[in-house]
């Protein structure tokens, strides 16, 4: 006679996904209903998800030479050590810590923010002391099945990818061997450029190339002479001849296979398994994930994952369901806090013409005029849950969440639960059902809330 000797064997679990996380304020003093509520949405899945979007730091480590998350005036995300008790008060309780934050600090920053980590019993994945660590999979016990999460940033060209962008989005890491010591740092999936252009704007690109001797500059690429070429790399980005204008985005084919490569070693580890993407790779538009993102997000569930979260751009994007598993490509922020960090360091103010006289205040402020933070999607978005029974996706819910934007900084970034009707309410849930229908992905909505049934 066959029984059921562990829950964990009914396939059933509910997941509580949430996007970044940018905590710089107590969040446990709060009482309002609305963060009360949401606070209880969190703790009602069997896991609850985040993107720690910063380092846990108190200012023991140096800030890196050039900016905060890879922006001339980012934000150097120190996080009080003390705010994971407050994140998993929230109810969160496993994180990834692969993002665009993880290099504020230079390499000594990584590692100390997974010690405290590591001391605050946070699971945690996408970063470590060399790359294995980085890439291997954190796992979290549940009564219903053992969790596996696997985390990864991307890193390339942003925005609509005209150009490198200049400063580093995470300091990659880099494996120990017999001959040298690891590198701390990311799970990094390394993108470039492919431009298809028409065949004047292509011969006039060739010129360029073999008037400056760059590269390739004699035949193309396989000894191809440079009229025959059909594409050539420029710039470190790769030039196709085509009929108009268009881009995307290619990722390291060594980089997919490795975290594959781990994916397949998670499922065979844990019963259920989440991959985490913070991607900032140029897009054709805010709202699309980048190609590099789609390609990854189906190859890691055709190599065993039951969901792929994206996030990173600070703005929600929309769902697909692939082989009956779902692709969140952007949940956005849940708590953004990034305007009242402490101390900004001198190198940033200074690029916003600010001197040692000035206070972080007056750089927040400056910061602001620049429209830093501006988007109205930046403090808008959702807490989604996945149902799932006998290993089957049943239905997906999306919670309108209101992050306080327009307030002043010593108030905002806080999120509470949306109220049925509200403007928020409804705007958040009517750009889901935009984005995600190309997907073929239809969200109703009902009292206030997104369903999705696969």
């Amino acid at each position: 006679m066959n029984y059921q000797r562990y829950e964990s064997e009914s396939g059933d679990i509910l997941m509580v996904l949430t996007g970044e996380s940018l905590p710089s304020r107590k969040l446990s003093v709060f009482r309002e209903e609305g963060f009360l509520k949401l606070r209880d949405l969190l703790h009602s899945g069997d896991f609850t998800f985040g993107n720690a979007e910063c380092l846990f730091q108190n200012y023991e480590d140096t800030p890196n030479t050039l900016a905060g998350g890879g922006s001339p005036t980012g934000t150097y995300m120190a996080t009080p050590s003390e705010l994971i008790g407050e994140l998993q008060w929230l109810g969160i309780n496993i994180v990834s810590t692969a993002n665009n934050h993880a290099s504020d600090f230079g390499e000594a920053g990584v590692m100390t923010s997974l010690r405290y980590l590591d001391e605050g019993g946070m699971p945690h994945a996408g970063s470590g002391a060399n790359l294995t660590e980085a890439r291997a999979p954190a796992y979290l016990d549940t009564p219903r099945g053992r969790l596996a999460l696997l985390a990864a940033a991307d890193w390339g060209p942003r925005g609509r990818g005209g150009s490198p962008w200049p400063f580093p989005m995470g300091v990659m890491a880099a494996e120990q061997s017999p001959y040298s010591k690891g590198r701390p740092g990311v799970n990094l999936v390394r993108h470039r450029m492919r431009f298809t252009v028409p065949g004047d704007v292509f011969r006039a690109l060739q010129r360029m190339r073999d008037g400056l001797h760059f590269p390739g500059a004699h035949g193309g690429a396989g000894g191809t002479e440079a009229g025959q070429e059909t594409e050539f790399t420029f710039m470190d980005c790769q030039i196709v001849l085509g009929n108009e204008f268009a881009m995307s985005t290619v990722a390291e084919q060594e980089d997919l296979e490795d975290n594959y490569r781990w994916v397949r070693d998670a499922r065979r580890m844990a019963e259920w398994v989440l991959f985490s993407f913070h991607n900032h790779g140029a897009t054709r538009s805010p709202e699309l994930p980048s190609d590099a993102a789609r390609v990854l997000a189906k190859g890691v569930i055709d190599n065993g994952a039951d969901v792929f979260i994206g996030h990173g751009p600070h703005r929600d994007r929309g769902i697909e369901i692939y082989k009956g598993k779902p692709i969140f490509y952007g949940i956005g922020n849940l708590i953004l806090q990034n305007d009242s960090i402490r101390w900004a360091p001198y190198e940033v103010m200074h690029r916003l013409g600010l001197g040692y006289d000035h206070t972080p205040a007056d750089f927040y402020e400056a910061r602001t005029k620049t429209g830093f933070n501006s988007g109205i999607e930046r403090w808008e978005t959702v807490v989604a849950t996945c149902k799932w029974e006998k290993k089957e996706i049943k239905e997906i819910r999306l919670y309108p969440v209101d992050l306080g934007g327009g307030l002043p900084r010593s108030v905002n970034g806080r999120p509470v639960l949306a109220p049925v009707g509200s403007e928020v309410n409804q705007r958040v849930l009517r750009r889901f059902q935009d984005m995600s229908e190309p997907y073929g992905t239809k969200v109703l909505i009902d009292n206030g809330v997104g369903i999705i049934c696969p």
